[in-house]
């Protein structure tokens, strides 16, 4: 028996004119849709008029799904995997389900599109020919602060995802190590109230300070440490 293939297909990040005709090729093909939230890719399917099957599969229950999947997959199956927005596995749940097809030997594909670290990225200005990902900071305590510590002291840009509710602690904390560091700030990226904020730790902590925060998807985008501090 000929064995399936898992898609992992980028959706939209906002704009759902984003998506790719490859992606919702495979999206209506396949035989089931892993899915963060099915309500919320429901939404997105029922735009495209894809009526494929979904698959609950999230950061609470991937462990436990990983043997059955493989198993449909090995039977035949055609899979897709997909994220809430943008490309699954980077700071979203996929690892697991990944990892194990590598190591079982199903074929994984990628219907590549929309990423929210890369798009705020080249729309910087800073610096794109080396750069670090580093997803979601620790919420608290040591770990965060040694790993904002050892952004500041990278010689590359670095890309971090923030939530609306610590935007305000982390740029206070990076103005009070560095203030003069350069940092550059998108929300809503595509969608209706995207804006960006680019200038020095210190003025954008007054920024985001007078504003009372900010709201929606935030990517926060760090200059690397300039040569004089080396």
């Amino acid at each position: 028996m000929k064995e399936g293939t898992l898609y992992i297909v980028a959706t939209p990040i906002g704009n759902l004119a984003d998506i790719s005709e490859r992606a919702k090729e495979i999206l209506s093909e396949v035989d089931a849709i892993l899915a963060e939230d099915t309500r919320h890719t429901g939404k997105l399917l029922a735009h495209l008029g894809i009526k494929t099957k979904m698959v609950s599969y999230h950061d609470h229950n991937e462990k436990g799904r990983v043997p059955e999947i493989i198993e449909r997959l090995k039977q035949g199956e055609k899979m897709a995997l997909v994220s809430d927005a943008g490309t699954p596995c980077i700071s979203d749940p996929g690892y697991r389900i990944v990892h194990a097809c590598r190591e079982e030997g199903v074929s994984v594909s990628t219907a590549p599109g929309p990423n929210a670290a890369l798009a705020a990225l080249s729309i910087s200005g800073l610096p794109t020919d080396r750069f670090t990902f580093e997803g979601f900071l620790p919420p608290k305590g040591a770990k965060r602060t040694k790993r904002i510590e050892k952004i500041l002291a990278s010689d590359c840009t670095s890309i971090v995802y923030e939530s609306t509710h610590k935007i305000q602690k982390l740029v206070d904390e990076v103005a009070q190590l560095d203030p003069e560091r350069k940092l550059f700030i998108a929300r809503e990226l595509t969608k209706m109230y995207e804006e960006t904020l680019h200038g020095t730790a210190s003025e954008i902590a007054k920024q985001i300070s007078e504003r009372k925060g900010l709201k929606g998807e935030i990517v926060v985008i760090f200059e690397r440490v300039s040569e004089s501090k080396n």
